[in-house]
Protein backbone atom coordinates (compact mmCIF):
# COMPACT_ATOMS: atom_id res chain seq x y z
CA UNK A 1 0.00 0.00 0.00
CA UNK A 2 1.35 3.31 -0.72
CA UNK A 3 2.01 6.06 1.42
CA UNK A 4 0.02 8.92 2.03
CA UNK A 5 2.71 11.33 0.32
CA UNK A 6 2.52 8.93 -2.53
CA UNK A 7 -1.36 9.24 -2.47
CA UNK A 8 -1.00 12.72 -2.29
CA UNK A 9 1.71 13.09 -5.35
CA UNK A 10 -0.45 10.43 -7.47
CA UNK A 11 -3.72 12.50 -6.70
CA UNK A 12 -2.03 15.49 -7.91
CA UNK A 13 -1.08 13.78 -11.55
CA UNK A 14 -4.89 13.27 -11.43
CA UNK A 15 -4.68 9.82 -11.33
CA UNK A 16 -8.14 8.48 -10.54
CA UNK A 17 -6.69 5.48 -8.77
CA UNK A 18 -5.30 7.77 -6.57
CA UNK A 19 -8.42 9.04 -5.45
CA UNK A 20 -10.08 5.36 -4.76
CA UNK A 21 -6.61 4.59 -2.17
CA UNK A 22 -7.17 8.18 -0.64
CA UNK A 23 -11.04 7.31 0.22
CA UNK A 24 -10.17 3.60 1.66
CA UNK A 25 -7.63 4.49 3.27
CA UNK A 26 -8.47 7.80 4.73
CA UNK A 27 -12.64 7.87 4.43
CA UNK A 28 -13.42 5.95 7.96
CA UNK A 29 -10.56 8.23 9.57
CA UNK A 30 -12.57 11.14 8.00
CA UNK A 31 -15.90 10.16 8.56
CA UNK A 32 -15.15 9.49 12.28
CA UNK A 33 -13.55 12.86 12.51
CA UNK A 34 -16.91 14.97 10.42
CA UNK A 35 -19.56 13.11 12.38
CA UNK A 36 -18.54 14.22 15.74
CA UNK A 37 -18.68 17.73 14.40
CA UNK A 38 -21.75 17.93 11.97
CA UNK A 39 -23.57 14.19 13.12
CA UNK A 40 -24.55 10.75 11.84
CA UNK A 41 -26.59 12.19 8.75
CA UNK A 42 -24.85 15.08 7.34
CA UNK A 43 -20.92 13.10 7.65
CA UNK A 44 -21.47 11.00 4.60
CA UNK A 45 -22.72 14.03 2.64
CA UNK A 46 -19.60 16.30 3.87
CA UNK A 47 -17.24 13.50 3.21
CA UNK A 48 -18.31 13.02 -0.24
CA UNK A 49 -17.64 16.86 -1.09
CA UNK A 50 -14.41 16.50 0.53
CA UNK A 51 -13.05 14.13 -1.78
CA UNK A 52 -14.75 16.21 -4.61
CA UNK A 53 -12.86 19.28 -3.53
CA UNK A 54 -9.73 17.00 -3.22
CA UNK A 55 -9.97 15.47 -6.70
CA UNK A 56 -10.38 19.39 -7.81
CA UNK A 57 -7.99 20.82 -6.10
CA UNK A 58 -5.30 17.69 -6.60
CA UNK A 59 -2.87 20.33 -8.63
CA UNK A 60 -2.58 22.05 -4.89
CA UNK A 61 -0.94 19.40 -2.56
CA UNK A 62 2.37 19.65 -2.26
CA UNK A 63 4.16 16.67 -2.00
CA UNK A 64 5.81 17.73 1.08
CA UNK A 65 3.27 18.27 2.74
CA UNK A 66 1.42 15.57 5.15
CA UNK A 67 -1.41 14.18 2.77
CA UNK A 68 -3.64 13.05 5.63
CA UNK A 69 -3.31 16.54 7.56
CA UNK A 70 -4.33 17.75 4.50
CA UNK A 71 -7.39 15.97 3.79
CA UNK A 72 -8.33 16.78 6.97
CA UNK A 73 -8.05 20.72 6.26
CA UNK A 74 -10.34 20.07 3.65
CA UNK A 75 -12.82 17.77 5.39
CA UNK A 76 -12.44 20.75 8.38
CA UNK A 77 -13.30 23.53 5.97
CA UNK A 78 -16.31 21.47 4.70
CA UNK A 79 -17.16 20.81 8.32
CA UNK A 80 -17.32 24.40 8.92
CA UNK A 81 -19.71 25.61 5.89
CA UNK A 82 -21.57 22.44 6.60
CA UNK A 83 -22.41 24.19 10.16
CA UNK A 84 -22.77 27.73 8.13
CA UNK A 85 -25.47 26.45 6.56
CA UNK A 86 -27.76 24.71 9.11
CA UNK A 87 -31.25 26.82 9.39
CA UNK A 88 -30.79 26.05 12.52
CA UNK A 89 -31.37 29.21 15.14
CA UNK A 90 -28.65 27.87 17.34
CA UNK A 91 -25.82 25.53 16.64
CA UNK A 92 -23.88 23.53 19.52
CA UNK A 93 -21.20 26.46 21.22
CA UNK A 94 -19.09 22.97 22.47
CA UNK A 95 -18.79 21.92 18.33
CA UNK A 96 -18.38 25.01 16.96
CA UNK A 97 -15.85 25.62 19.62
CA UNK A 98 -13.95 22.29 18.92
CA UNK A 99 -14.10 23.01 14.97
CA UNK A 100 -13.01 26.45 14.49
CA UNK A 101 -11.30 27.46 17.93
CA UNK A 102 -7.81 26.71 19.42
CA UNK A 103 -8.44 23.32 19.87
CA UNK A 104 -9.92 22.52 16.40
CA UNK A 105 -6.81 22.46 14.77
CA UNK A 106 -5.21 20.18 17.68
CA UNK A 107 -8.40 17.55 17.19
CA UNK A 108 -8.05 17.83 13.47
CA UNK A 109 -4.53 16.90 13.95
CA UNK A 110 -5.26 14.03 16.04
CA UNK A 111 -7.62 12.68 13.74
CA UNK A 112 -5.15 13.24 10.86
CA UNK A 113 -2.69 11.07 13.01
CA UNK A 114 -4.76 8.47 13.89
CA UNK A 115 -5.61 8.00 10.01
CA UNK A 116 -1.77 7.64 9.63
CA UNK A 117 -1.81 4.63 12.12
CA UNK A 118 -4.42 2.94 10.96
CA UNK A 119 -3.13 3.20 6.84
CA UNK A 120 0.62 1.93 8.50
CA UNK A 121 -1.40 -1.09 10.37
CA UNK A 122 -2.19 -2.56 7.59
CA UNK A 123 1.08 -2.56 6.04
CA UNK A 124 1.97 -4.45 9.21
CA UNK A 125 2.74 -8.22 9.63
CA UNK A 126 -0.84 -9.56 10.11
CA UNK A 127 0.29 -11.41 13.54
CA UNK A 128 1.68 -8.07 14.50
CA UNK A 129 -1.36 -6.16 13.17
CA UNK A 130 -3.66 -8.18 14.93
CA UNK A 131 -2.17 -7.73 18.13
CA UNK A 132 -2.07 -4.03 18.14
CA UNK A 133 -5.32 -3.61 16.56
CA UNK A 134 -6.78 -5.82 19.72
CA UNK A 135 -4.91 -3.65 22.10
CA UNK A 136 -5.80 -0.25 21.08
CA UNK A 137 -8.91 -0.52 19.08
CA UNK A 138 -10.52 -3.42 21.44
CA UNK A 139 -8.95 -2.20 24.10
CA UNK A 140 -8.31 -5.92 25.34
CA UNK A 141 -5.37 -6.99 27.98
CA UNK A 142 -2.21 -8.48 26.73
CA UNK A 143 -3.43 -11.48 28.72
CA UNK A 144 -7.42 -11.19 27.10
CA UNK A 145 -5.30 -10.95 23.75
CA UNK A 146 -3.51 -14.30 24.39
CA UNK A 147 -6.48 -15.98 25.22
CA UNK A 148 -8.50 -14.71 22.36
CA UNK A 149 -5.88 -15.40 19.92
CA UNK A 150 -4.52 -18.88 22.00
CA UNK A 151 -0.97 -18.00 21.88
CA UNK A 152 1.36 -17.78 24.98
CA UNK A 153 1.30 -14.64 26.70
CA UNK A 154 5.10 -13.75 25.83
CA UNK A 155 4.23 -14.28 22.12
CA UNK A 156 1.40 -11.36 22.50
CA UNK A 157 4.34 -9.17 24.19
CA UNK A 158 6.62 -10.23 21.75
CA UNK A 159 4.41 -9.46 18.73
CA UNK A 160 3.13 -5.48 20.56
CA UNK A 161 6.75 -4.89 20.92
CA UNK A 162 7.74 -5.48 17.30
CA UNK A 163 4.71 -4.46 15.90
CA UNK A 164 5.03 -1.08 17.87
CA UNK A 165 8.49 -0.95 16.42
CA UNK A 166 7.71 -1.76 12.99
CA UNK A 167 5.04 1.11 13.13
CA UNK A 168 7.52 3.75 14.45
CA UNK A 169 9.48 2.73 11.60
CA UNK A 170 6.82 2.79 9.00
CA UNK A 171 5.78 6.80 10.54
CA UNK A 172 8.96 8.12 10.79
CA UNK A 173 9.90 6.53 7.32
CA UNK A 174 6.34 7.88 6.23
CA UNK A 175 7.00 11.40 7.52
CA UNK A 176 10.49 11.47 5.91
CA UNK A 177 9.94 10.84 2.97
CA UNK A 178 7.04 13.55 2.91
CA UNK A 179 9.57 15.50 4.49
CA UNK A 180 7.58 16.40 7.40
CA UNK A 181 9.82 16.57 10.75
Amino acid sequence: MDGGQSIGARLARRDELALEDAYSTYGPGLLAYLRRYVGPDEAEDVLQKTFLDAWKGAGRYEPGQRFSAWLFTIAHRRAVDSLRQRRHPVVDVETVRDLVGEDGRETMQRFADAAEVRAALVRLPEHEREVLELAYYADLTQREIAARLEVPLGTVKARAARGTRHLEDLLRRERDEGGMP
